[in-house]
């Protein structure tokens, strides 16, 4: 068995603020060291399930390199650093039995939620045939387009309300009840860890009763931006028009074509103007 953990940080227990997230924060270390300890909980529940699973960890945050290697679980192989093919899902194959998300945060728009954002700043919304996407819906749909599923969600209440809508039987771990995007009632970081590793090993086992998303193609997407000049920038990939003054819109072949455009798109959104 294979399977693919790919774990980002806004939806670890206790965070609640970028200080804890952000290199530059002067809480960052602190934030570093729960979300490996959160993976590492994920890593024994699969484990436990099933003891020679290949696990594969992406770090799934800003930068990629946030996981502190030498305190992560040695049976599991660290997926690390950007660019890279699939983004979050770096790692990914179709060899690959499962994903499980750690984690994750809502939506951009989505809330009250901790952190909530669509990939970076720079986006505002994402929406897939009609539907609203941030980065729950789009890795779970990247994964669905390779008859993968996504077995387990953990985050604030939000993010876990954000899977179970696209993912009803999918199993979620709510670590924190949002409040608003800086604040919540946290669980304690080894109560949520215990959790977390009880819930893993619930979602192996049960991994077949999920069915992956599966979005068919073609799809129209539409990508709302923060700034004008990023819609500028944005309607020199081929394929890409203008709809209105923060708005681009696309139509892609199929599911992997929207999810490597949309990754090129917040690549586009962090460049600054002038």
């Amino acid at each position: 068995m294979k399977i693919l953990i790919s774990v980002d940080m806004e939806g670890i227990s206790g965070i609640v603020h970028p200080t804890e997230t952000n290199p530059d924060g002067y809480d960052y270390a602190r934030g570093r060291a729960l979300m490996t300890a959160e993976a590492n909980a994920v890593i024994a529940g699969v484990l436990d399930t099933e003891p020679t699973a290949e696990v594969r960890i992406a770090d799934a945050h800003g930068p990629f390199r946030n996981l502190l290697p030498e305190e992560l679980d040695r049976r599991a192989h660290l997926v690390r650093g950007k660019p890279r093919p699939l983004g979050m899902l770096g790692g990914l194959d179709e060899q690959t039995d499962a994903v499980l998300l750690v984690g994750y945060h809502a939506r951009a728009g989505g809330g009250p939620a901790v952190l909530a954002h669509t990939v970076n700043d720079g986006i505002l919304d994402v929406r897939v045939a009609g539907r609203s996407m941030g980065e729950i819906g789009l890795n779970a749909a990247m994964a669905g387009y390779l008859d993968i599923p996504v077995v387990l969600l953990s985050g604030d209440d939000s993010a876990c309300a954000e899977l179970q809508d696209l993912l009803p039987s999918a199993v979620t771990v709510a670590v924190k009840q949002a409040l608003g995007q800086g604040a919540a009632v946290a669980l304690h970081p080894e109560e949520a860890r215990e959790r977390l590793r009880h819930a893993a090993a619930e979602a192996i086992t049960r991994r077949a009763q999920v069915s992956p998303l599966s979005l068919a193609g073609p799809l129209d997407v539409e990508v709302d931006l923060s700034a004008p000049f990023m819609v500028d920038l944005a309607t020199l990939a081929p394929g890409v028009s203008r709809e209105g003054g923060r708005t681009v819109t696309f139509t892609a072949a199929d599911f992997a074509d929207a999810y490597r455009l949309v990754l090129l798109l917040a690549q586009l959104a962090t460049i600054k103007p002038g």
